[in-house]
């Protein structure tokens, strides 16, 4: 296609790059903030949305050989989605890798209520006596609550059902029908905040979520909660109430993989606390995730710049 170029914001898979660069060169933007990415959408008829890489209105205006947008994932929150609708521009994402967001979430509740960093201090540091005094804690008889029940809250759902768990879901969208088909109960947001000794957030960016767990939700949650969030930072206020929950025992312990701008400030003191357990946003980047995510997007791509449907698109009204 001449000159013509596919920019990514940050580093891409290599089965990605090997699929687009059947239509033309891949090129990787140094760094991620606008103003590069807008020096670079002269030629461009192709953006790749990496991290928190934005594919902002500015570049798609400037972007006049535009033809798709590819998202290597389900979050969408990083495209101007309306922008690119109004210039008929298909935005691709890949819905393909819920499964391992899933498995991290259930592997880093595992490890808070297991009580496994410090049972991992506790042995290291040659203190084994304390063992006598020292208990985890367990899934059987607790409740898990669940917010947000698409593909990644209804996988958890399935993973927790070996243990002897009650589990809540609360999810405006979805009926109550099928719960049985889980072996779980719909009940409102404020019921489940109130009845559940561990919660996990899994809720799509956007207006109504921004902020969804604040210092008012937070005070009405079951006292010594664990809560954990693999879905976006912004769901929760902020790391400040948080911080607050744990130091007053509001919280007994929280699980982050995702955090309000991003990376966070690790000098905040939440990150000192010994009951919070973090990841640098890749629990749901397991290896077959990643590649299912990346072969799904760039294939859906090239679909489209050779002029074929998508098999996931945002705002399929634009193919139309």
């Amino acid at each position: 296609m001449g000159n013509k170029r596919i920019v990514a914001t940050a580093p891409i898979e290599a089965i990605a790059i090997d699929i687009l660069e059947q239509i033309a060169p891949v090129e990787i933007s140094p760094n991620m903030d606008e103003e590069t990415l807008l020096g670079m959408v002269e030629d461009t008829i192709a953006f790749v949305s990496r991290g928190m890489g934005p594919v902002t209105g500015r570049m798609i205006a400037g972007a006049g050989e535009l033809k798709v947008i590819g998202r290597p994932g389900a979050g969408v929150d990083t495209v101007d989605v309306a922008a690119a609708s109004e210039r008929k521009i298909p935005v691709v994402y890949a819905p393909v890798s819920g499964f391992a967001v899933a498995e991290g979430a259930l592997a880093i509740l595992m490890a808070l209520v297991k009580r496994i960093p410090q049972c991992d201090e506790i042995l290291k540091g040659g203190r084994w006596k304390e063992r006598y005094g020292f208990k985890t804690g367990d899934m059987a008889g607790h409740t898990l609550g669940i917010v947000g029940f698409g593909r990644i809250g209804s996988l958890l759902a399935k993973l927790v059902q070996p243990f002897e768990m009650t589990v809540l879901v609360f999810d405006p969208y979805l009926p109550c029908k099928g719960a049985g088909d889980f072996g779980v109960e719909f009940v409102e947001f404020d019921e489940l905040l109130a009845r559940s000794d561990y919660v996990s957030l899994h809720v799509p960016l956007n207006d109504e979520t921004h902020g969804l767990i604040d210092r008012d939700r937070i005070a009405s949650m079951k006292k010594s909660a664990i809560l954990i969030n693999l879905a976006r930072g912004d769901v929760i206020e902020s790391l400040d109430v948080l911080a607050d929950a744990l130091e007053c025992g509001q919280l007994a312990a929280v699980g982050l993989d995702v955090f309000p701008g991003e990376p966070p400030d690790v000098s905040h003191r939440i990150f000192k606390n010994p009951h919070c357990l973090c990841a640098p946003h890749v629990l749901g980047a397991s290896e077959l995730a990643m590649e299912r995510n990346f072969r799904s997007m760039a294939t859906d791509m090239v679909a489209i710049l050779q002029g074929r449907p998508p098999k996931f698109c945002v705002n399929p009204e634009v193919l139309a």
